[in-house]
């Protein structure tokens, strides 16, 4: 679970050296279940990161992504968060309660997945039936 800790406080100050070493280097991001990017797949830090400022950074002028509560689910972590969006030029905003399972091998992120539903990230992990 710190190693999850340390990759998203590392990721908020965007410490690409301290992300280096946090993150294997084939580290998979998976599009959002029930997300407009569901099915995508982004393979490697650089792509990763290319994904979320670029690509997902272009629809929002403002994003806060707060992680509320971690969960430990042997190799995986479920983190919960409170997410707030502003649109880029329409100026809409959105606000969601949401999930990620993250998963950890040898003391690094493998994998990242997130969820529009908090309760599918929790049964993916395996702590609901």
């Amino acid at each position: 679970m710190n190693v999850v800790k340390a990759f998203l406080e590392a990721s908020l100050r965007r410490d690409m050296t301290q992300l280096a070493e946090l993150v294997d280097p084939e580290v998979e991001l998976h599009g959002t279940v029930g997300g407009v990017q569901e099915g995508q797949v982004y393979r490697g830090l650089a792509e990763v990161i290319r994904e979320y400022d670029v690509v997902d950074g272009e629809a929002w002028e403002e994003r806060r992504i707060e992680p509320e509560k971690f969960l430990d689910a042997n190799d995986h972590v479920v983190v919960l968060f409170h997410e707030y969006r502003r649109g880029r030029g329409s100026g809409v905003e959105l606000e969601s309660d949401t999930a990620a399972v993250i998963t950890v091998r040898d003391g690094r992120v493998v994998r990242l997945q997130g969820f529009m539903d908090r309760a599918a990230a929790e049964k993916a992990a395996g702590l609901l039936e």
